[in-house]
């Protein structure tokens, strides 16, 4: 098969179900079982008719998901038609007790008790490092673990509410202590051990944690890095922190009896102490916070959203299940850390009864292609990655398909920032034709998506499939109108289970208001510059506080990049908008900073060829009036990379987090350039 002859033209799907594929797919007998005969429901014949059903009939779309999903609960029964499923629907946020909006007030259930429902010897968790394989750990295994740390933490004092912390990489003691912590009704928070001391601080040192559970180190790109001289210097910041547990990640059996940090106790020996320990999770309300999430910081203090175990447990089976259709005994790997929500989602695949795989590494190590490997070793079924990574791998040279055995791969999914289309052709071409590439977007505000996959409906190059069903996801123009094919901010206008039941420290939830509700009262923004295309898929744009508006025209930093990043010399970039000093009438021009392959140079021709490929493909308001060549761009931990550090930098202006940045030294490179001024 010739590399592009899988590349769309015009409507084309890159990709299309088989019809066995959606005869088959969970949200096809979901419509069977669970709609069909619904109020209202009689048109629902398909997935695309399911979302406009679902926003028209929130309280019985959330009903039939709950039942179709097997959610447990006391005080909550899918079969009986009084018991209330939603309070206060008519209004957005904050979460009110007695105005809403509340879902499902009268339920108590317990998080830990849906993803330790399966006990057998099946592989709940297959843990990887940049060496191969690490460890596997079956249900059976799982569950004894989580019962002994949660006797541990019973004992150092633990109750619910309490926060317990991780400093921790991705590995398996971190699924066990979450599960442990919300066995107790107390809440979980983590960040990646790649942080600095003033990183961590940002965010533990709002909540008052009460135990801390950190790795001895980790691995990347090779090397081993230490994290308990990080923790010495920052637990005296955490005077709340009553117990400290070490997991000898990289000492493994070979650790000192002493933990070198004074008073902890190794992780071995918190469960030996109480082995043979009963599981019995605890049920909660509803909205009983579960985990305490950061926004990214890069602007200031991080955003600290409490989120619930029912409305996260709810939409990640409801993404998982239907928009993902993951079965028992799939194999799913998502590469990230655990400072990412993506962890937390991954994690929630327990409840279905797959296999979650794990990774603790770096994504890219020159001559391996550790995660492809991963994939095929690993039989996986459901891989996902960075949208950033795919492109760089696509930059490497790296065909999958010819070196990989990646015949139990059905579904790709990607994230983090828009995935171009350049990526669409790399997958479809060069790792697998006949696989579903899921783009999703949504965030660590929702824990969850906003669009995302569907395995019964096409995929059309460069969109995401879906809305989210039950999610009312819509695009304002500037004056609060829906539009349709024209970009705008995506908002959500009704309540969603995931939204977060309060920020912490924030008693009249006017944080909360000011995050979300500002800009269309009553109305979620989310924050990205977005299109509703004639599909009904979705196209992201970028963040919409990074847009450019050269000669008043918003444009969105993706549709650059599109067209940038698919050329062989350019690796990445980074657009921004640069108003010119001392002469406040005139209009912001267009930056464009490209990080290129080794050995290549910015040089007359080039510049022309980019101007070119993006004039080719845009607008002329499109076109940088600068292109400058720089050695790295700044991203956050989680790959994305970050405009608005570049623009404060460009213009003179402190950049207030360096920290939530996993390359701040990358800033200098775009202080007083001297070709901006």
């Amino acid at each position: 098969m010739p590399e592009d002859s899988r590349i769309a033209s015009g409507d084309a799907p890159v990709w299309s179900p088989t019809a066995a594929s959606i005869r088959d797919a969970a949200v096809t007998a979901f419509l069977r079982e669970e709609i069909a005969g619904r109020a209202g429901a009689t048109e629902v014949s398909n997935s695309t008719a399911l979302h406009r059903w679902s926003i028209e009939h929130p309280e019985q779309f959330w009903r039939a998901v709950w039942r179709f999903v097997g959610m447990q609960a006391t005080g909550f029964d899918a079969d009986a038609p009084a018991d209330v499923v939603l309070v206060g629907g008519d209004r957005m946020a904050p979460p009110d007790p007695a105005l809403g909006p509340r879902w499902f007030p009268a339920a108590r259930l317990s998080f830990a008790e849906h993803l330790l429902q399966r006990r057998d010897e099946g592989e709940a968790i297959v843990s990887w490092t940049e060496q191969g394989p690490s460890r596997r750990l079956t249900y059976a295994e799982l569950a004894e673990q989580v019962a002994a740390f949660a006797a541990f933490l019973r004992e150092a004092g633990v109750c619910a509410g309490d926060r317990v912390v991780g400093f921790v990489p991705n590995v398996p003691e971190a699924v066990v202590a979450m599960l442990a912590t919300a066995s107790l009704g107390a809440i979980w928070s983590s960040c990646s051990p790649d942080f600095g001391p003033e990183g961590v601080l940002d965010r533990f040192g709002q909540i008052e944690p009460a135990v801390l559970v950190t790795g001895d180190g980790y691995r990347y790109a090779g090397k081993q890095i230490d994290s308990l001289e990080r923790v010495a210097s920052f637990l005296p910041s955490l005077p709340t922190v009553r117990a400290v547990v070490v997991i000898p990640h990289l000492a493994g059996e070979s650790r000192a009896d002493a933990c070198p940090i004074a008073g902890a106790v190794w992780w071995q020996d918190a469960l030996a102490a109480h082995e043979g320990a009963a599981l019995a999770p605890e049920r909660f309300p509803f909205d009983h916070p579960l985990y305490l999430m950061y926004s990214s910081g890069t602007t200031g203090l991080p955003k600290c959203m409490v989120h619930g175990a029912g409305g996260t447990l709810l939409q990640h089976l409801k993404e998982l299940v239907l928009h993902t259709d993951l079965r028992r005994d799939d194999r799913i790997f998502y590469f990230t850390t655990c400072g990412w929500m993506m962890w937390n989602w991954l994690v929630s695949s327990l409840a279905v009864g797959a296999t979650i795989v794990l990774y603790d590494g770096a994504p890219l190590i020159r001559g391996r292609r550790v995660l492809w490997d991963l994939v095929a070793a690993e039989r996986v079924n459901i891989f996902g990655a960075s949208a950033k990574w795919l492109a760089l791998t696509d930059k490497e040279g790296a065909h999958p398909r010819e070196t990989h055995d990646l015949s139990a791969l059905r579904t790709i999914l990607s994230t983090g920032s828009p995935l171009s289309e350049h990526s669409f052709d790399f997958v479809y071409s060069r790792v697998k034709p006949d696989v579903q590439l899921s783009s999703i977007s949504g965030g660590t505000d929702i824990i969850s998506c906003f669009a995302l996959g569907d395995s019964t409906q096409p995929v059309y190059r460069g969109e995401l499939q879906t809305r989210g069903w039950g999610m009312a996801v819509d695009v304002f123009d500037e004056a609060g109108q829906s539009v349709i094919a024209t970009s705008g901010e995506l908002v959500c206008t009704q309540p969603f289970p995931s939204m977060p039941v309060a920020f912490w420290n924030d008693p009249d939830g006017e944080k909360y208001r000011q995050a979300y509700f500002d800009t269309f009262p009553g109305v979620w923004r989310h924050g990205d510059w977005a299109e509703i295309t004639a599909h009904d898929g979705v196209v992201i744009h970028g963040r919409s506080d990074a847009t450019l508006n050269p000669g008043g025209v918003r444009i969105g930093t993706a549709e650059i990049y599109r067209q940038v990043e698919q050329m062989p010399e350019v690796i990445e970039s980074v657009v921004i908008g640069q108003r010119i000093a001392n002469k406040p009438g005139v209009d912001e021009r267009l930056v464009l900073f490209v990080r290129l392959a080794d050995g290549v140079r910015l040089d007359d021709g080039l510049k022309e060829r980019i101007r070119t490929g993006i004039r080719d493909h845009t607008t002329p308001h499109h076109m940088p009036k600068k292109i400058i060549q720089v050695a790295d761009i700044p991203r956050t931990r989680s790959g994305k990379i970050t405009e608005l550090a570049v623009r404060e930098m460009v213009h003179g202006r402190p950049v207030k987090n360096r920290d939530a940045l996993a390359n701040p030294e990358a800033l200098e490179l775009y202080r007083d350039l001297p070709e901006l001024r």
